[in-house]
């Protein structure tokens, strides 16, 4: 096997020092003496079939070392130091990159297939070596699979066509992807595997002898013509004539691309010269011709692609290009590794990985691993379209992308200003379906409000979704801290201090200390969201210092007692039991506004008697955390007792339209409910919040309005008022 590295090493690599590499061979060797494969054979046998299928891309010393080793640091007791000594950094670092995407556990499969493709996202940033590794590491498990439980199998192959084919795709590394696809295949559909390899090898000569006869021609033709060829047949792998049979519904003999003809030449010109003649002898098929020498894809590929009609009639596949981007096609990153060498320095290869950072970008605006892994195999393998600026730039984009995934693409500020886009020099909705060929460009507004809720759902590219996003995110945020702001400001003004003093010197940075803030903007944006009362905020800094005197609970209940005197045989508030105290000054707290069938706790005031709140209401958890002492148990009395109605808010959030608030107040109306106050807040965003205050008898009354309401036009959340 060790003969068998050295000769691919020989035929492929450049400059590969081998002293180097019989010593990490001999490392690994005895390192994993003890152990077995799960086929009985020793475990050695894996790492050199790692090395020699890297070795076959010709990848440097440096990386044929590491895969050597690559199970050394998390199998054996060899630490990522003494590897370093031995060798150099570069190996340890790789070799710690590939142990550390192996050491992955989590409580869900999604979680874990999400958290290993983060992981090997960010290792690729830093060297994007590991993951060809990693790759390498798959195939040669994927080979030796039937050693395994048909479970395992399964669990294996699902996992690789759902991770690491589409990593080796992006990366354009089709000679590995095709084969994991396969493999996984055979593995997860045995039974259509197996027939679909016998469909195919029954005709396989029939296939042979046409293709020969087409290749017989295009040689005279191409070699009269002085244009020096190579021209081989091309299998399509099974796994791609299986998503076509199933996909589209076809059947083996309606695949046009079943077996296509490569044709291999020097240069570019020679590429468009061989196009010409074979268009001379075959019919082209319309709309099959495709050129990725002009317009590559973003992984690397380049080849020109056409569709003809041959002899009896039968359509067949070419692809033409050059020497350098057949390689390229094959093994992708990797080629351009072994004759670039991946310099820092070296724009083109930087721009290659551009897909990496945007992927790595929107990945993390998605905590969801469901989501998460859903999006990462649409921007994996969704196909693309081509498209042009104005100024003649092309830019790639998913298949069915609209103006504004260019929009972003281009930059993003111009998809948050995004107010129009024309198409070939005419105006198109924003939901147009963008076409390969056609020139786009976007009107922009200073004024636009920024990008709307619909976008989301009309984008294709995760980068465009992850920045609108963002944005919204960034918003909620300022509305919230502006809030937070304004509630600390009043609570501060009814205390007799003004807000700025109370935000200054050490009390305050106390307050912050013990409550793990870092500044005033977290704290706005704290009270804000609810996290905390802006009463308990001012209550707290002002003890820090000792500006305020502590509260005497006996007092307080004294002071209760005497109101209660007072009432004499005033009933409490209609519908309310406080227990322990009978006929007490009972009032309901406005920040939740409960009402018969909420779940409710009350709280004894100063000098207002005992305040009635919701259990889910935000105040009350700071108000237990402030003084639990102060809480009471109170209860609704019985239902036919309760006739009342009870004021309680409704809060709305939609997508600001014409007729919004008409809609809503017709169900109002229809449902003969008393409307007690409407309060609008000013439209950011394209987004309108609304507080509704109604009254009402009981909660299952309320469910029923809130449900009728989720469902008018543009709605997107209601929900109770909580503080």
């Amino acid at each position: 096997m060790i003969k068998e590295l050295m000769k691919a090493i020989d035929e492929n690599c450049i400059n590969v020092d081998k002293n180097f590499i019989v010593k990490a061979y001999e490392l690994a060797r005895d390192a994993h003496v003890e152990q077995k494969r799960e086929s009985g054979e020793p475990y050695i046998i894996h790492p050199v079939e790692v090395a020699t299928i890297l070795a076959e891309m010709g990848l440097d010393e440096n990386v044929i070392a590491a895969s050597l080793l690559h199970d050394v640091i998390e199998d054996t007791e060899y630490t990522f130091q003494e590897i370093e000594n031995l060798f150099n950094t570069q190996v340890a670092t790789l070799v710690e990159g590939v142990t550390k995407l192996g050491k992955i556990k989590y409580q869900t499969k999604e979680e874990r297939q999400a958290e290993s493709v983060r992981k090997m996202l960010f290792a690729m940033t830093k060297d994007i070596r590991v993951i060809l590794i990693k790759l390498a590491d798959r195939l040669h498990n994927m080979r030796t699979l039937k050693f395994m439980s048909v479970e395992k199998q399964k669990e294996k192959a699902k996992e690789t066509l759902d991770i690491y084919a589409p990593l080796a795709h992006r990366l354009g590394m089709s000679k590995i992807k095709w084969e994991l696809e396969d493999l996984s295949l055979r593995y997860m559909h045995p039974e259509e595997y197996y027939q679909l390899v016998n469909e195919i090898a029954e005709k396989r000569e029939e296939r042979e002898l046409y293709i020969s006869n087409i290749t017989s021609e295009l040689i005279t033709k191409l070699s009269l013509a002085g244009i020096e060829i190579e021209i081989d047949g091309r299998p399509k792998h099974f796994y791609s004539i299986y998503r076509k049979m199933v996909i589209k519904n076809k059947k083996l003999e309606e695949i046009f691309d079943l077996t296509a003809i490569r044709i291999l030449v020097e240069d570019i010109k020679d590429c468009y010269a061989a196009l010409g003649i074979v268009h001379t002898m075959y019919k082209p098929i319309p709309g099959r011709f495709k050129d990725y020498i002009a317009m590559p894809k973003p992984n690397m590929y380049q080849s020109l692609h056409t569709t003809v009609i041959g002899p009896e009639g039968k359509p067949f596949e070419i692809q033409i290009r050059t020497f350098d981007m057949h390689r390229t096609s094959e093994y992708g990153i990797a080629a351009h590794w072994k004759y670039k060498q991946g310099s820092e320095g070296d724009r083109e290869y930087e721009e290659k990985l551009t897909w990496l950072r945007e992927t790595l970008e929107w990945q993390r605006e998605t905590s969801n691993a469901e989501e998460f892994m859903e999006d990462f195999k649409i921007d994996m393998f969704s196909d693309e379209i081509f498209v042009f600026t104005p100024n003649g730039k092309v830019i790639n984009l998913p298949y069915h992308s609209t103006p504004i995934d260019f929009a972003y693409r281009i930059h993003t500020d111009v998809g948050h200003k995004c107010s129009g886009a024309k198409v070939n020099g005419k105006l198109v909705p924003l939901d147009y379906h963008l076409k390969t060929g056609e020139i786009v460009e976007i009107n922009t507004s200073s004024h636009s409000k920024g990008p709307s809720l619909h976008w989301l759902k009309i984008t294709q590219s995760n980068q465009a979704r992850s920045k609108i996003k963002a944005w919204f995110k960034k918003q909620q945020k300022e509305e919230t801290l502006e809030k937070g702001k304004e509630f600390l400001e009043k609570e501060s003004k009814k205390q007799g201090y003004s807000l700025g003093e109370l935000t200054k010197g050490k009390p305050f940075e106390k307050f912050l200390d013990r409550y793990h803030m870092n500044n005033l903007e977290e704290l706005y944006v704290t009270v804000g969201n609810g996290n905390m009362l802006a009463a308990t905020v001012i209550a707290k800094i002002l003890k820090y210092s000792n500006k305020k005197e502590n509260v005497d609970l006996e007092a307080l209940k004294e002071q209760l007692l005497k109101e209660t005197k007072t009432i004499k045989k005033k009933k409490s508030s209609p519908g309310i039991m406080v227990k322990g105290i009978d006929n007490v000054l009972v009032r309901f707290a406005k920040c939740c506004t409960p009402v018969p069938g909420d779940d409710i706790i009350g709280y004894i005031t100063k000098g207002r008697g005992v305040s009635v709140h919701r259990k889910d209401c935000l105040n009350v958890n700071n108000l237990i955390n402030t003084d639990s002492s102060r809480m009471v148990q109170v209860s609704w009395e019985e239902k036919e007792s309760i006739k009342d109605d009870y004021i309680t808010g409704i809060e709305i959030k939609a997508e600001d339209r014409t007729g919004l608030l008409a809609d809503l107040m017709e169900i109002i109306a229809n449902k003969k409910v008393s409307l007690y106050a409407v309060n609008v807040q000013p439209v950011k965003a394209n987004i309108a919040y609304v507080t509704l205050k109604v009254k009402i008898q009981d909660i299952k009354r309320l469910e029923d309005i809130m449900k009728q309401l989720k469902y008018v036009r543009s709605v997107i959340s209601v929900y109770r008022t909580k503080s």
